[in-house]
């Protein structure tokens, strides 16, 4: 037996490029459509105060193939300890013999492949003419989405908007590079701003209403999914065409949940990005069109993203 490749955080950081992981995501939705890749169900704990969430995302491939798990979460006191707040690790087994293939440190290629999923939704459903791009929350995710994100579109202004002043502000810093337009506003400035917004927050309070929102915005509710969370206001849900990467995580741990649980939307109202992207469904309905992608983050996004990991870094599958 062969021993496991390991692949660190400095590994990922100094070898995956963003655009290449864009690639590799948006192949992930198709094969999830296509009925080639499926999930398996989440398990998602508290286990602890000041509330700590550990689990597990897994699934299976059955052309890459791929078969794996990872394990990890979300430790909010983790930035006094000098760490990110997301901590995970990406765990790869042989299909055929269960054998141990890989570890892959899983932060870094997880900040990449959410951000990722942003930008497909982005290049797939956004207006072409989309100018301003906002985003609530400016966390350790926040620069991963933008810079994803502005890939896909002719952006000339940026508007961030965070519960604190100096971390926005420390965002805006950090982006000057971009060479956009960049100012600091309320959510509500970002969202009324907004031809696309990103939320990107560990919310459990809507930070987006309904009536801020303006006709043919795009919306990524890319932040911490899990029971009870909620970014937007449910007459948000309700107005928009609805994305998503699973169905079954949309309405379970998603954005989607809340309005589901109520009865006002149902299941056939949310449409896969990955059936867009195989031209199953058209997508956005018209320019006027308000709509929104309830990334979930399942565990294949993940399992392929490590996977094109181990193939570049360490030698992948055959």
């Amino acid at each position: 037996m062969s021993l496991p490749v390991i692949i660190t955080e400095e590994q990922v950081a100094a070898r995956i490029k963003p655009a290449a992981i864009d690639a590799v995501i948006e192949n992930m939705f198709a094969a999830m459509a296509s009925g080639q890749a499926r999930n398996f169900p989440v398990i998602r704990e508290q286990i602890g105060q000041p509330a700590p969430i550990f689990g597990f995302k897994s699934g299976f491939d059955s052309a890459g193939p791929i078969l794996g798990l990872k394990a990890g979460g979300y430790w909010p006191g983790n930035a006094a300890r000098g760490l990110t707040n997301h901590q995970s690790t990406v765990i790869l087994f042989e299909p055929g013999s269960g054998q141990l293939r890989a570890l892959v440190a899983g932060n870094r290629l997880t900040a990449l492949r959410t951000a990722a999923a942003a930008a497909v939704s982005v290049r797939h459903l956004a207006r072409d003419d989309a100018a301003t791009l906002s985003i609530v929350g400016a966390g350790a995710q926040a620069p991963f989405q933008i810079r994803a994100v502005v890939a896909q579109r002719g952006f000339d202004r940026l508007v961030i908007a965070n519960r604190t002043k100096s971390r926005a502000e420390a965002l805006a810093a950090e982006l000057a590079d971009l060479g956009i337009e960049i100012s600091i506003g309320s959510a509500e400035e970002a969202a009324r701003a907004a031809d696309v917004l990103i939320t990107i927050t560990s919310s459990f309070e809507a930070q987006v209403e309904a009536e801020w929102i303006r006709r043919g915005t795009h919306i990524a509710c890319m932040g911490t999914d899990t029971r009870g969370k909620r970014e937007v206001a449910d007459d948000l849900i309700t107005a928009a065409q609805l994305f998503t990467d699973e169905v079954a995580q949309a309405i379970s741990i998603g954005e989607c949940q809340h309005a589901f649980g109520a009865g006002l939307i149902e299941e056939k109202d949310i449409v896969a990005l990955g059936d867009v992207i195989l031209k199953r469904h058209g997508g956005r309905a018209s320019a006027d069109s308000i709509t929104l992608f309830d990334g979930t983050g399942v565990g294949l996004q993940d399992l392929f993203a490590a996977d094109y990991a181990l193939s570049l870094i360490g030698g992948g599958s055959d």
